[in-house]
């Protein structure tokens, strides 16, 4: 049967035979047709050096086959085995404080240990030779969830040579690190160390004397990283040239740079672990993230928890209808596969508490396995009706790992301005009001698209000013906020009025700012409306723009906060003051008005819509119901209803798909 891929993790090594049993009597009821497996056996299939032993991944992959479940099968190098790092110790990180680090744990291999580097590559290239060509191995798995970071000589010899190769020269080096600050200048390459607590740092990660380099330290740490992934996949590839390829990527995870890792994945995945239960809005954002990472194709959600997560302080549990929920969001938003960890809760360790969709017990009357073969039973009954589908989107969010690592790491205006809460604050304004949109990186064309919101965008590299001017003189919008348009690639200032290279066509300058404590509150009046806005408060000049809306405390009373500049067809809004949720809103709320992208219900509290095109045309209207209320919809959608329920009236935690060309 053609339809949305659903399972996940299955760690089979960590249970005798006859436990398999009943797991696949299990997965059968629950409808589970695909098994991520492999993921942490890289201790098992190669037990010591030179010794590979597949005997027990044999029998994991034959009996899913058997029982006629695809695959996708892992490299298991996300965790190395005891016996590597006590015969090369080398092979393990050292940490930001300089502390080298012995076996244990799970991220804890060093990128550019050339052991590592060498015996992850064998193993996957063993895996293919010996799986590749499974009809029952759909995909491949490499590593798993990517992160962290390592300072140690390895580190630090591979960061100069990646160096060497982007700037050439040390003075080109020491012109984009502006050196001449604090007697820094570089006279040799061997002068180069990783910024860390031991150099540059003082306080944390966050806080360095050179934003150059430390910028420069986490681009290569994700270019490191990469290498790994993609010295595997070049393994994989000599015996298995088809299969297709990703990793797990962890959503709005600061380390690393997605967008540079997005050309190298046959396909995009990700883990859905939400920091709560009641940040739909974040879920959508990261999932629309991973979608635009290559080109809007649909993605996997590789993980969720089908129940609770263990790893935090405090773990709240799905309530009834939730899990269903939050997986048809992530259909919603573009998901072909949706896939749990774990399969079977693990007896042992630090995961013995997290969800599993069968428990300690193996019962399959619990409410948690009943609500998963719930689930399974409507994506089968849906079948392949979303597969494929993409999300006609005329709204673009532009978000940029190089504007947020700048931006955090920098010395003023203020260290409570984040970036992820300025991006997200303007993408829940967008996800409240309806808009249909594509998150994307900098370099991604601009084209398709009659809204361009880029949220703090600190960094302003190559021809994207040019970019964003086109969007807005053929007739587009775009709309920036506070502290855009400071920094170059190098993290430099620009030697012009703020906002650099976007001030011809925001129609604005900025000479001061202020940043104040949290309970610090400037009113900002637009008309007859009044917003709260806190922490940074720019004092905007128009240049020919049109204010929008003034603050109304303090010296600065009466100065510019937000702005409206015509600009050929379109405008160049700038927002210049930290607003709260109302204020982003309203302004969000005018700009999509004036392009008609309001959605089918933009002020029905947590109801949340999306649209996908199924490649026969369709087009599939999906209703979610975020609230513990049920909601009557104003209006009911023409079309055929796709899943059971009253077409008015949404229950708590409720889905409808319309299909609108019924």
């Amino acid at each position: 049967m053609v339809k949305i891929g659903y399972g996940g993790d299955y760690n089979a090594e960590q249970w005798p035979a006859p436990v398999w049993d009943q797991d696949h009597k299990l997965f059968g009821e629950a409808h589970i047709d695909t098994l991520t497996v492999g993921v942490f056996t890289w201790g098992l299939t190669q037990p010591g050096p030179d010794v590979y032993d597949f005997t027990v991944l044999d029998r994991i992959v034959e009996r899913a086959a058997a029982e006629g479940r695809r695959i996708c099968l892992a490299t298991g190098t996300g965790a190395h085995p005891a016996w590597l790092a006590k015969r090369h110790p080398e092979v393990t990180r050292t940490d930001f404080e300089g502390r080298k680090h012995r076996y244990g744990q799970r991220h804890n291999s060093c990128p550019s240990s050339p052991v590592f580097r060498r015996l992850s590559t064998e193993m996957a290239r063993r895996l293919a030779q010996r799986y590749g060509g499974n009809p029952a191995v759909i995909a491949w798995h490499v590593g798993n969830e990517y992160g962290g970071a390592c300072y140690c000589d390895l580190c630090a010899d591979g960061f100069r040579g990646w160096l060497r190769r982007r700037y050439g020269t040390l003075e080109a080096l020491n012109a984009a690190w502006y050196t001449t600050f604090w007697s820094h200048t570089f006279t040799g390459w061997d002068q180069i160390e990783p910024p860390s607590a031991l150099t540059e740092h003082w306080r944390g990660p966050d806080h360095t004397a050179f934003p150059g380099i430390t910028l420069d330290y986490l681009r290569f740490m994700s270019d490191a990283m990469l290498a790994n992934y993609r010295d595997e996949k070049a393994a994989i590839r000599e015996s298995d040239p088809h299969t297709p390829v990703t990793t797990n990527f962890m959503g709005l995870y600061r380390p690393i740079d997605y967008h540079r890792w997005a050309p190298h994945l046959d396909f995009a995945s990700w883990d859905n672990y939400p920091p709560d239960d009641r940040s739909p809005a974040r879920m959508a954002l990261a999932h629309d993230l991973i979608r635009g990472l290559k080109d809007g194709q649909p993605f996997w959600l590789m993980e969720q928890t089908p129940s609770v997560t263990a790893c935090r302080d405090v773990n709240p549990l799905k309530r009834p209808g939730v899990m269903r929920l939050w997986s048809w969001q992530a259909v919603a938003h573009g998901a072909d596969a949706v896939l749990f960890f774990q399969m079977r809760a693990g007896r042992g360790a630090s995961e013995k508490y997290h969800g599993a969709v069968i428990g300690h017990a193996g019962r399959a009357d619990t409410r948690v396995f009943r609500e998963v073969a719930a689930l399974g039973a409507e994506l089968s009954a849906l079948g392949g009706v979303t597969l494929g589908a993409r999300t006609p989107a005329r709204v673009a969010l532009l978000f940029d790992w190089d504007s947020w690592w700048a931006l955090e790491i920098s010395d003023g205006p203020s260290r409570l301005v984040r970036y992820l809460d300025v991006v997200t604050a303007y993408h829940r304004a967008l996800w409240t009001l309806g808009a249909d949109l594509d998150v994307i990186g900098v370099t991604a064309p601009l084209d398709d698209y009659d809204v361009v919101v880029a949220p703090a965008l600190h960094m302003v590299k190559g021809d994207l000013a040019d970019r964003l001017s086109a969007v807005a003189f053929r007739g587009g919008s775009v709309l920036t906020t506070f502290l855009s348009g400071r920094v170059d690639e190098n993290d430099n200032a620009f030697l012009t009025d703020v906002p650099g290279p976007l001030g011809t066509l925001l129609g604005i300058r900025v000479d001061e700012w202020d940043a104040r404590e949290p309970v610090y509150v400037n009113r900002v009046r637009v008309g007859d409306a009044t917003f709260q806005s806190r922490l940074l408060f720019e004092l905007v000049l128009p240049q020919g723009a049109e204010v929008v809306g003034r603050y109304e405390e303090d010296w600065y009373a009466g100065t510019a906060a937000i702005t409206r500049n015509d600009f050929g067809a379109g405008h160049g809004w700038y927002v210049g003051a930290g607003l709260d949720c109302a204020g982003v809103t309203w302004v969000v709320r005018q700009v999509l008005r004036r392009h008609g992208l309001l959605g089918p219900y933009p002020d029905l509290g947590e109801v949340e819509t999306a649209v996908r095109v199924a490649p026969d045309g369709s087009r599939l209207l999906f209703i979610l119901n975020h609230g513990s209320s049920p909601v009557d919809l104003p209006v009911v959608p023409a079309g055929e209803g796709l899943l059971p329920g009253d077409p008015r009236t949404l229950e708590p935690y409720g889905v409808r798909i319309v299909n609108m060309i019924a």
